[in-house]
């Protein structure tokens, strides 16, 4: 081999040998500019120009929300610094308690902060990119199946959802939540192809892996994955059965593998499992954020801020309440849409063979959304409007496939007409929508409704439509009409700044239970803060604190540049700089000093932990150097009575300790008794 080498010849033998390689690389570049051989030229461009605009609409601006959720980003500095507090998803670097879900979504900030530091960049990056992988990936299924058109419709849906956009710059869980159950649609989508048992397993470790990002909301998906798979696998039933034992046992093995590591580390040697009552995981995933969402029972919440007789304390509770003005804006634009598309699709394919492709992928997204969306509707515990993102990818790939089915058949006058009318009725509820934001432009209602109309009767009128550019000009007035009341919630929320617990898309919509609060914030609220909070009357709740002083159980703390050197002084002698009552208030605290912070009660302020005898022995040994008066824990609920550990804590500090005043906020020395 090494004297064929060295010979003349070998120069045309190495070429002989690598050109090759060179023209499947050509081939592999052209194909990634091109698509598929059968595609048209445009596909690629689009798809490539669709991930642009999202990763824009993602990615602009960042900065300018700071912190984003306090709460989450103070666990992400803690988990930067600690590998335990990584592992457990710790809200402090002590790790004394840890946040109030499970810490998959912390994982990907913590990795990014390690590497690029903790800022606001490096902590709302990974959710922006994870948003154009969704939008990407949403594409891809779709495609797989269906036409170019039914892609970039669905991935387009998607990207211009306003709580897409919000959530997708945001350091809430939902972000990787949602591209991991796209993630598992694909797969599972590869499965039916040609009855995979492993692209099964790999579909079911994807919401497997969803659960330790959000519990049991990732669960919502299964009815849709499972059953479309049974139904409509090319294989024997006795073999579906089987691929559904083997992906039953991955679900388990991927959500439960961190659960049964938790479980299995003695009290002592881990974190307080935050939210929980009893110091265990199971009581999280079956209590506070799983069963007691649907029933309202959740011991610690902090209640709520609507009526009982509305329903929930949540607000109110039926069919129509992903319509109501606190989640319509949000994800309802294209909702009748899609349900409608959805029984026009199934009714077309009613006869179709057991593995039509058609049908099974309108039964995947359309059981996605309808079982994903009940549970939204009646659920009587927490709830809040931005767990509808969840419903973003069903809605884009049902939008996708049915309009592409319709515009098939366009030949038929049935066809037109059912396309003309989903058309109107969009338009019809955009204005309606567009109406709860008063004052907000109201020349985009009546361009909404315009569009709506002469596209539906463009759409009707088609055969008698001679040039070909005109009859795409029609198609082109009917997306523009479809999407412009989506597109400008989703421009509005990019450019406006968020931050809390609770934020909201687009501007201030008119309803007692809204997040609305417009671009200038709520009274005592963050500055450029659109919707942290629901309003009552247009002033904010218990818990918005003004943000330069102690914050509360929905916005962090900011301390002044006074009080967190005073803070910072002598930090390395103390495990924490600093003890108060709820996560929140914590956070800005931590944040700002860079040092843990002991968050007493957790999130709400309403877990027991620590305990009055617990906090006393941390004092006596020196392990926290102030109390900062001032945290809240929420104004009760069914767990208020679990807050007087916390009323506890505080009024013996009280009594024990001098006061001093530093920037605003009152702090106890808890160093120096009387």
């Amino acid at each position: 081999m090494t004297a064929t080498l060295q010979t003349p010849e070998a120069p045309v033998e190495v070429q002989r040998h690598t050109a090759p390689v060179r023209s499947r690389f050509g081939g592999r570049l052209r194909g990634l500019l091109r698509g598929r051989v059968a595609d048209p030229a445009w596909v690629r461009p689009s798809l490539i120009a669709l991930l642009a605009v999202t990763a824009l609409l993602y990615l602009w601006d960042l900065g300018a929300s700071g912190w984003a959720n306090s709460f989450y980003s103070a666990a992400v500095q803690a988990g930067s610094s600690s590998w335990k507090a990584f592992f457990f998803g710790s809200f402090d670097a002590a790790s004394f308690i840890t946040v109030d879900k499970p810490p998959a979504a912390l994982w990907v900030m913590d990795i990014s902060a390690r590497i690029f530091g903790v800022n606001a960049w490096s902590i709302l990056v990974p959710q922006a990119l994870e948003g154009v992988a969704a939008v990407a990936l949403l594409y891809a299924t779709v495609r797989r199946w269906f036409s170019p058109g039914a892609a970039l419709t669905a991935g387009a849906v998607l990207a211009l959802t306003p709580v897409a956009a919000l959530m997708f710059r945001f350091n809430n869980p939902d972000a990787l939540l949602v591209l991991l159950l796209v993630a598992a649609a694909y797969a599972t989508v590869r499965a039916l192809e040609r009855g995979s048992m492993r692209w099964l397993m790999f579909a079911a470790a994807l919401v497997g892996t969803g659960f330790i990002t959000k519990m049991l909301q990732a669960f919502l998906v299964l009815p849709a994955l499972a059953g479309v798979y049974l139904l409509a696998a090319p294989v024997p039933l006795r073999r579906r059965l089987l691929h559904l034992l083997a992906a039953t046992g991955a679900l388990l093995m991927a959500s439960g593998w961190w659960v049964a590591a938790v479980q299995l580390v003695p009290a002592s040697q881990r974190p307080y499992i935050g939210g929980s009552q009893d110091n265990s995981l199971l009581n999280l995933i079956f209590g506070y954020n799983g069963l007691g969402r649907l029933s309202g029972n959740e011991t610690g919440s902090v209640g709520g801020f609507g009526a009982a007789a509305a329903g929930s304390r949540w607000g109110p509770t039926g069919w129509d309440r992903l319509f109501l003005a606190d989640m319509g804006g949000q994800i309802s634009w294209l909702l009748p849409a899609a349900l409608a598309l959805l029984a026009v699709g199934l009714w077309m394919r009613r006869g179709s063979p057991r593995t039509d492709r058609t049908r099974a992928a309108l039964l995947l997204w359309g059981l996605w959304l309808i079982v994903t969306g009940v549970v939204f509707s009646y659920a009587a515990g927490i709830i809040h409007p931005y767990y509808t993102v969840a419903l973003a990818p069903a809605v884009g790939g049902i939008a996708g496939i049915g309009a592409a089915m319709l515009w098939a058949r366009r030949e038929a006058l049935w066809a037109r007409l059912l396309l003309g009318g989903v058309l109107l009725a969009t338009a019809v509820w955009a204005w309606v929508l567009l109406e709860r934001s008063a004052g907000w432009t109201p020349w985009l209602q009546v361009l909404v409704l315009g569009g709506g109309i002469v596209g539906a009767v463009g759409l009707v009128a088609l055969p008698w439509i001679r040039p070909r550019y005109a009859v795409n000009a029609v198609a082109a007035v009917a997306v523009l009409a479809a999407l412009a009341g989506p597109a400008a919630y989703t421009l509005d929320t990019v450019v406006t700044a968020h931050a809390g617990a609770i934020p909201s898309a687009g501007p201030a919509a008119a309803t007692p239970f809204a997040g609305g609060g417009g671009p200038g914030g709520l009274p005592g609220g963050a500055p450029g803060f659109n919707g942290g909070i629901p309003r009552f009357g247009g002033g904010a709740l218990p818990g918005g604190g003004p943000r330069g002083g102690a914050g509360g159980l929905l916005n962090g703390s900011t301390p002044s540049a006074q009080l967190t050197q005073t803070l910072g002084a002598g930090a390395s002698r103390y495990t924490w700089v600093a003890a108060t009552v709820g996560a929140n208030s914590a956070a800005g605290y931590q944040l700002a000093t860079g040092d843990p912070v002991l968050a007493i009660g957790g999130f709400n302020g309403t877990d027991p932990a620590p305990t009055l005898a617990q906090f006393q022995q941390l004092v006596a040994q020196g392990s926290i150097h102030w109390f900062i008066a001032g945290g809240r824990g929420g104004p009760g609920g069914p767990g208020a009575a679990t807050s007087s550990v916390s009323s506890a804590i505080t009024a013996w500090v009280q009594a024990t300790f001098s006061s001093t005043t530093v920037g605003g906020v009152t702090l106890y020395d808890l160093t120096s008794p009387r």
